[in-house]
């Protein structure tokens, strides 16, 4: 099995995933204090200083190994503009499954960007890293990640019902998931042969 599995940095036709790094705190403050983005989020919407300390404790974070490791890769601009975050979680090495989310900045969303960063990290997943499926843990009201995890080929499994008290009252989780020989169907090949969304 490819596990462990380090990020390096991905590029796509438009978009460049790596480390988040220090400067990028201002724009990740920015996204992350929003009420908006974070309306769908697990968490309210985050202080500067608290999201410096969230930088710091991100960027050693670069490497896929055992059960429930993270990372948070920014999006960027071919520039090195930030403009969002990915989130992948190692849920089991030996069944080789993973969860992922994003984060975008209004200013970027509605061009393609979270689809693009998705699918170069999707890439490497299923390759380089070899799993076999991943998933996306979402609040069923996020129409906007609903429709890029169905841009992605990703399928709705479930839907659980109140299943987690979210902000001060029950909220309900809807789960899409993609397996690697699906996405590499989609993607006409091998994973990796191609950037951006097929």
């Amino acid at each position: 099995m490819p596990l462990p599995w380090t990020l390096t940095r991905l590029s796509g036709p438009r978009v460049v995933v790596d480390l988040l790094r220090e400067d990028d705190l201002d724009a990740l403050a920015a996204i992350q204090s929003d009420p908006d983005i974070c309306r769908y989020m697990l968490y309210e919407p985050r202080s500067r200083e608290r999201v410096a300390q969230l930088i710091a404790e991100s960027m050693p974070l670069d490497t896929l190994t055992a059960d429930g490791d993270d990372m948070q890769p920014a999006i960027r601009l071919a520039d090195g503009t930030l403009i969002g975050t990915l989130y992948v979680k190692l849920v089991s090495a030996a069944d080789r499954q993973a969860e992922i989310g994003w984060a975008l900045s209004p200013a970027a969303q509605g061009r393609g960007y979270a689809a693009e960063a998705a699918s170069v990290l999707l890439d490497a997943l299923f390759g380089d890293a070899g799993l076999h499926r991943v998933r996306a843990d979402l609040d069923p009201r996020n129409t906007a990640s609903i429709a890029l995890c169905r841009r992605l080929g990703m399928r709705e499994e479930a839907l659980f019902r109140e299943d987690l008290w979210f902000k001060g009252a029950w909220g309900d989780t809807a789960v899409y998931a993609i397996l690697d020989r699906e996405w590499r169907a989609r993607r006409g090949g091998v994973a990796g042969d191609a950037p951006g969304v097929a």
